[in-house]
């Protein structure tokens, strides 16, 4: 088997996650088994800047790093903030405000306030060419290169930083595509240009005109800030391979990920649910939800029978005024609560929190950063839920009094309602929205919310787990190892990763296998010829493949995971079985008498990585060790409705076996773990805390 560490041979591979308020690091040493971890603020104004304070809280060297794994919000935050590039669209002509039109979704009938998508490029932007394909991929007109040379004099006038193609059934055949790329970049050799088939081999014109537009919008400032990233490693004497975790939770090399940066929208939270399939590989969880809340988010996506869930295509902004991308990510679903989501009374007299977000900068109040709005962390600490004293190990002390202050100011003042009052109506509130997270992948997924057990992490995912899982009703809830940082140890389990799709109508009952097995076989040399290109070699490369299929007569597909076996005995009934048991699962109801077609085929190729080992503890008796105990200290628990002295203790000290039962505390570098009045904690042998939720909601 060849070594899937980096051609520079070293053992480390380290893995920094930026997120909204906190940078976090992951060092591991293959050789030694040395995990060492960091956590810093993040730096919005020079990213890099938080990464290079968390590695030196970890105590690692670049120098000495073989593999280099990143993960950033940096895209999904361009694209809601819009602060991306001045961007151009060239398509065909006649179709220069498909991207406007849209789909027409009106999901609320009657409200008067429903705005459309707003589009990234303005309709003065838009530029169309001669040309047209046919759906075959025929060629039906010409591509006319004069018209291609007339745009790129208007661009030249416009100071355009990035353009995106799309032009019409390029998914069937480029070569319109390629040619215009090539006019353009040879034209303007410093801008950034997208083509949609280099990102989506799927039908659905607007679908893939939405994602390369996102492509070309975000392009110039996700380039800049990787290269960022590749001098910093290189002036610190980073020899190694430098891998981008994707929105399915799979890595591509940095150079693809200057080019294809969309796929990079959700790598952070991708992350998370692939350290929580290592947690569950390593427990026998089946069915599993990863609840990852930070400083800016709660995001949740689902491990279902042993393998987390995915979607071809996803909603950036919300399904009101949402701007679809078609690519293959992580089923995550997000809401803007975290830690640093701000309190605030509505005109109409309502307590809101969030979407809006304090961050790193200037952060909550009681971080004594110049924030002078409450936040959820604030509510927290003047809860008592947190220690003033010990946040991040002590490193940071919190502001009591001026937590206290922005929410009497801000909050209590106006609702007539003293500080306790205000902040324990904060956390349920962001309770409430951190539960409509979960519901977004479960319940509204066909899946059972009460069937799973929550895996919390983030820095204050563990704060608000046992309250979430109450109010879903979800009976168990695991805190992992490193919480604080776990999207980060999640990226040590990521291996290479690329997806293909191809569409490709056939009804099922005349599907003819030679071809599908045709395309299929490119799809998976195009995999192997990706991952023969990264600078790694991976020990394994693994083949998965699916289908989107719908019934015959229905407009929209859903997609169906597929054994090779089925296509090897060339089985419709096993595939007709299949999609009729996943059409049951979204939907509620299947057709096991109609008729069926395929829409599109996709494989999944996977160069396996060598995983870090999830390291077990020593064993202990049910109650914990004395040098586990660090105090009491008073909190307020809306379930007993006043403060009460309660127990705290570190985490570091227990061992497996320990048992605790709520209401306590348990303290560790970058997380603290909440047990409510009723609910029973036990150390399992990974140092997991395995919690039995007191039955209740909220």
């Amino acid at each position: 088997m060849p070594d899937d560490r980096n051609k520079g041979g070293s053992s480390i591979r380290m893995a920094a996650d930026i997120g909204g308020t906190f940078t976090d690091i992951a060092a591991f040493d293959e050789t030694t088994g040395k995990l060492q971890l960091g956590k810093a603020l993040s730096t919005p104004s020079h990213l890099v800047d938080g990464i290079n304070a968390g590695v030196e809280k970890a105590g690692a060297d670049y120098a000495d790093t073989g593999l280099f794994l990143h993960g950033s919000t940096i895209a999904i935050n361009t694209i809601l903030e819009r602060t991306g590039a001045r961007t151009a669209l060239v398509t065909t002509e006649g179709f220069r405000d498909i991207y406007e039109i849209g789909r027409i979704n009106r999901p609320d009938s009657y409200n008067l306030f429903f705005q459309k998508h707003e589009p990234l490029v303005e309709r003065a932007l838009r530029f169309e060419v001669t040309e047209r394909m046919y759906a075959d991929g025929e060629v039906c007109t010409e591509l006319d290169e004069d018209s291609v040379n007339r745009v790129a004099d208007k661009l030249a006038t416009l100071d355009i930083d990035a353009t995106a193609i799309l032009l019409l059934h390029c998914y069937r055949n480029p070569s319109h595509e390629i040619r215009v790329k090539e006019m353009l970049q040879a034209r303007f050799p410093d801008m950034f240009v997208s083509a949609s088939h280099e990102l989506s081999q799927e039908y659905r014109e607007f679908e893939r005109c939405s994602t390369v537009v996102a492509n070309a919008y975000i392009g110039p400032k996700v380039n800049s800030y990787i290269q960022e990233i590749l001098d910093q490693l290189k002036s610190s004497g980073f020899h190694g391979a430098f891998m981008v975790v994707q929105s399915t939770g799979g890595l591509y090399d940095a150079a693809q990920a200057q080019q294809h940066c969309i796929r990079m929208l959700e790598s952070g939270p991708a992350a998370g649910v692939i350290g929580t399939k290592a947690l569950c590989d390593a427990t026998g969880i089946q069915n599993a939800i990863a609840f990852d809340m930070g400083g800016t988010t709660a995001k949740a996506g689902v491990i279902y029978k042993g393998e987390p869930l995915t979607t071809g295509a996803a909603l950036l902004g919300g399904y009101e005024k949402a701007l679809p991308v078609q690519i293959a990510m992580m089923d995550i679903f997000e809401v803007g609560t975290g830690g640093g989501s701000i309190a605030r009374v509505g005109d109409e007299g309502g307590l809101h929190v969030g979407p809006q977000s304090a961050g790193a900068e200037p952060g909550p109040a009681c971080y004594g950063l110049g924030g002078t709005l409450p936040t959820v962390t604030d509510a927290n600490l003047l809860l008592g839920r947190l220690g003033a004293d010990r946040f991040l190990g002590g490193e940071m002390a919190l502001d009591v009094a001026a937590a206290a202050n922005a929410l009497k100011t801000a909050v209590g003042d106006k609702l007539d309602m003293d500080p306790t009052a205000a902040a324990d109506g904060v956390l349920r509130i962001a309770v409430t929205a951190m539960s409509h997270a979960v519901k977004g992948v479960t319940t509204e997924r066909g899946l059972d919310a009460g069937d799973f057990t929550l895996v919390a992490y983030g820095g204050a995912g563990p704060l608000h787990a046992s309250a979430v899982a109450g109010e879903l009703g979800i009976r168990k809830v695991i805190i992992p190892s490193v919480p604080g940082v776990f999207s980060a140890f999640g990226m040590l389990f990521s291996d290479l990763r690329y997806d293909y799709v191809r569409t490709w109508f056939t009804r099922l009952d005349d599907a003819p296998f030679d071809q599908i097995e045709k395309v299929y076989a490119e799809l998976e040399a195009e995999g192997r010829r990706a991952i023969a290109n990264t600078s790694v070699d991976p020990s394994e490369i693994t083949v998965a493949r699916a289908a989107d299929m719908r019934y015959v007569g229905q407009e929209h597909a859903v997609t169906v995971d597929l054994p090779i076996s089925v296509f090897e005995k060339q089985d419709r009934a096993a595939i007709k079985q299949h999609f009729d048991e996943m059409h049951e699962l979204r939907y509620g109801t299947c057709a096991p008498q109609e008729r069926a077609e395929i829409v599109s085929l996709r494989a999944t190729v996977t160069g396996i990585m060598a995983k870090p080992p999830l390291e077990k503890i020593a064993q202990g008796e049910a109650t914990p060790p004395k040098s586990a105990s660090t105090g009491t200290r008073s909190v307020y628990f809306r379930e007993i409705g006043a403060f009460a002295d309660t127990a705290t203790y570190a985490r570091d000290a227990l061992l497996t076996g320990n048992k605790i039962s709520g209401p306590a505390m348990i303290e560790e570098h970058a997380s603290t773990t909440i047990l409510l009045p009723g609910d029973e904690m036990e150390v399992d042998a990974f140092g997991n805390l395995l919690i039995e939720v007191a039955g209740r909601r909220n």
